[in-house]
């Protein structure tokens, strides 16, 4: 690993840690993080490391080059054309623009909502998480609002 340095304060960046939530970032030296406090002391400069894509055994609809999983530096992760990419100084897409955002899967489960009496959904979201849900709920994109019953269990 190079002897990378801090962009704040000039020392040298520590080791890499992974976030509960699986993010990899290095964080300098001179600064921590306290987590009953849940802030930085010191320094507070960190380094996201992003993760690199992974290749699917998948075709672009586009052009028929392989397709890739890649993950956001917000965690949304997308399927998109490993002939694509972001061209920094212009800030415009190269090559190939094919890309497919992963949202969640849905499975139909043998429960009713204790709400209303409809039946529940197994929801997995793109990160992992669970949680039963009513099937009749759902998202009005044009008004951004919720729609349908109300009703969300997480699950651990």
């Amino acid at each position: 690993m190079s002897e990378e340095k801090c962009k704040k304060c000039g020392a040298p960046l520590g080791e890499v840690v992974e976030t509960p939530t699986g993010k990899k970032l290095r964080r300098c030296t001179e600064g921590s993080w306290n987590a009953e406090l849940k802030k930085n002391e010191g320094c507070d400069y960190v380094l996201w490391i992003q993760p690199e894509p992974e290749e699917l055994d998948e075709q672009c609809p586009k052009c028929g080059a392989n397709l890739v999983m890649q993950v956001t530096r917000f965690g949304k992760k997308m399927k998109k054309c490993s002939k694509g990419g972001w061209d920094k100084e212009t800030k415009q897409a190269t090559g190939c623009d094919y890309i497919e955002w992963i949202n969640g899967s849905t499975e139909s489960l043998d429960e009713k909502c204790p709400t209303c009496g409809e039946a529940l959904v197994l929801f997995t979201t793109s990160n992992g998480k669970r949680m039963k849900k009513c099937s009749t709920s759902g998202w009005d994109k044009e008004n951004k609002v919720a729609t349908g019953c109300a009703y969300i269990e997480w699950l651990k």
